[in-house]
């Protein structure tokens, strides 16, 4: 019997480790500038979407800054896309890829430090600010849907909230180990972005802008697992 036929499956840590840092990354930035950015989402292009057709009608403030995340994040993508496509090795182009999301996630935390308090939603210290940090997670949304589509996305909680809702259904209806470990699976990871959401909130609430050191750390602790071959 040869050493592959001995080898044991990964472990739930082992296979789940990289999702689940990242989803709480996710949360905690997203949070931290929701908080810090007057309601500015670094994330959620949706959640800009809307927040920004809400002032529009009501007749609010930075309007413009959460229309004008819409073409930056985009053009992020594109620039991201562009990018893999001339490298050839996923997993060095995937650990320079998150050490891009670092480099912006820590401008974003200088940015935050030299300005931070914001007082105006239509500052154009704010923009930069909310600018940095949603390049970052941009460049996280264009990974997640080249070189890591087959783990689930890190910064869209509803399609994994929904995937949660139908393993607990199958689970339910028919209790199994196979079922057991999907719902562990999807629970796992919106329960990480709770986690992240807490997190980034309460560390805000007491270190500011530093915040988000500890979350940029943890993404070149993922960029050096994929320069290594073990992100997963």
């Amino acid at each position: 019997m040869s050493a592959m036929d001995n080898a044991q499956p990964p472990g739930f840590w082992a296979q789940s480790r990289a999702p689940l840092i990242l989803t709480v990354v996710a949360g905690a930035i997203d949070t931290i500038g929701f908080v810090a950015l007057l309601g500015f989402f670094t994330a959620h292009v949706t959640g800009n979407l809307v927040l920004a057709g809400a002032a529009f009608v009501q007749g609010g403030a930075g309007v413009w800054i959460k229309l004008g995340a819409i073409p930056l994040f985009i053009v992020t993508v594109m620039f991201t896309k562009m990018w893999i496509d001339r490298c050839s090795q996923s997993g060095t182009t995937l650990g320079w890829l998150l050490v891009g999301e670092a480099l912006f996630l820590a401008g974003f935390m200088l940015a935050g430090l030299h300005f931070a308090p914001f007082s105006d939603p239509d500052d154009v210290a704010l923009a930069l600010t909310g600018g940095l940090g949603l390049i970052a997670l941009a460049i996280r949304n264009t990974a997640s849907k080249t070189l890591i589509k087959h783990i689930s996305p890190s910064t869209m909680m509803t399609g994994n909230t929904t995937q949660f809702g139908i393993d607990l259904s199958n689970y339910v209806r028919q209790p199994g180990r196979e079922q057991g470990l999907a719902l562990l699976k999807s629970g796992s990871i919106v329960a990480a972005f709770i986690l992240g959401a807490l997190l980034g909130a309460v560390l805000y609430v007491y270190l500011g802008f530093w915040s988000v050191l500890p979350f940029l750390l943890a993404v070149l602790y993922l960029a050096s697992l994929s320069f290594r071959k073990r992100f997963i």
